[in-house]
């Protein structure tokens, strides 16, 4: 278990732990450094790149997991179905740093172009480009493909590339842990930073309308599936319903695994956990266990494990559910910039 997984578990604690209180002072330099940093793009002393297309930063202020992946998949559709023609770019976190841009389809190799941009690739089918420079992705993309609208995932701190919408997605079960700053809490920036995005969607049940941030209007979003696909056969597909009462190994390579944990309880699934890093290329001696029990994984974790899986191994196809008014939301906020779609 990594440093940092270890570390998680004092941000999301109720009470301050002495790691956390010795943590402080680091976290203090950090916002220091984040204001300064902040100072200098909104200032103009480094330089901001602008498109002549829009730009829809979808992102996160916390560290790990908030389901921002489904989101962006929930999103291309829609803009598609408005009559855009979207693309992606993305960092390609969980792969190699790669400093020169890099196309993605749903064949690449997640150990080097991330897990996240795969099943991105694969689920949207909209040009997507990696690259840790986001404006030299933005860049390539807009030069070899027709897409007339840019969803970047991540980069919410990504300064150097002008959005013009920013979309914030909360993890509705851990919130905004013990609201510090890292390296002493899960934050990237600071709370407040919230009320300065476009919108804010926050994934499951949250008592957030009830805290401080109860004057910024939320959206719900929800991530539901209920068929397991094997990744022997990705023909083959079976109903959750038929584990019911059923004893299961699970195993999650995620942001927040409990939550995928629970999502199977509720189905009356006994889960054995098996808990890896976010982003863990697995070997396969991690999902072989020594009885014939089936193998559930999320589908960002099967990407990296259907080489060597067998008839065992099944992972959660989810969607997500955003409330009624989110797609009148997203035509909304493009109307603020005259765009239609060509």
């Amino acid at each position: 278990m990594s440093r940092q997984f270890k570390i998680e578990k004092h941000w999301y604690r109720t009470s301050c732990s002495a790691l956390m209180f010795l943590l402080l002072p680091f976290s203090w330099l950090f916002r220091l450094l984040i204001f300064i940093r902040y100072f200098l793009y909104r200032f103009h002393f480094k330089k901001t790149y602008r498109f002549p297309v829009p730009v829809i930063v979808v992102g996160n202020v916390t560290v790990g997991g908030t389901g921002k992946t489904p989101f962006v998949i929930w999103l291309a559709e829609i803009l598609r179905n408005q009559g855009y023609r979207p693309g992606i770019v993305s960092r390609g976190v969980g792969g190699k740093k790669i400093s020169e841009p890099y196309w993605v389809d749903g064949m690449s190799d997640p150990e080097w172009v991330g897990d996240e941009a795969v099943l991105l690739a694969k689920r949207t089918h909209c040009p997507l480009v990696v690259c840790v420079d986001r404006v030299l992705a933005v860049k390539e993309l807009l030069q070899k493909s027709s897409c007339n609208i840019v969803i970047s995932d991540d980069g919410l701190q990504h300064y150097r590339l002008h959005r013009d919408i920013e979309i914030a997605i909360v993890d509705g079960l851990r919130e905004l842990g013990n609201g510090k700053m890292l390296p002493a809490g899960p934050l990237r920036e600071p709370v407040k930073r919230l009320k300065s995005v476009d919108w804010v969607v926050v994934n499951g049940s949250s008592q957030l309308e009830n805290s401080i941030f109860k004057k910024i209007k939320f959206s719900r979003m929800d991530l539901r599936g209920d068929v397991l696909i094997s990744l022997q056969t990705p023909h083959e597909e079976m109903l959750l319903s038929a584990f019911r009462n059923k004893t299961a190994h699970v195993v999650a390579g995620i942001g927040n695994p409990e939550r995928f944990f629970s999502m199977l309880r509720e189905h009356r699934i006994h889960v054995i956990e098996h808990i890896f890093q976010d982003h863990y290329l697995y070997r396969r001696s991690d999902i072989y266990f020594c009885d014939n029990l089936a193998v559930m994984m999320t589908e960002k974790d099967a990407i990296k494990c259907m080489k060597f899986a067998d008839r065992r191994h099944w992972y959660l196809k989810v969607s997500a559910e955003v409330d009624s008014l989110a797609e009148e939301k997203i035509s909304v906020l493009l109307k603020q910039y005259d765009f239609k779609a060509k």
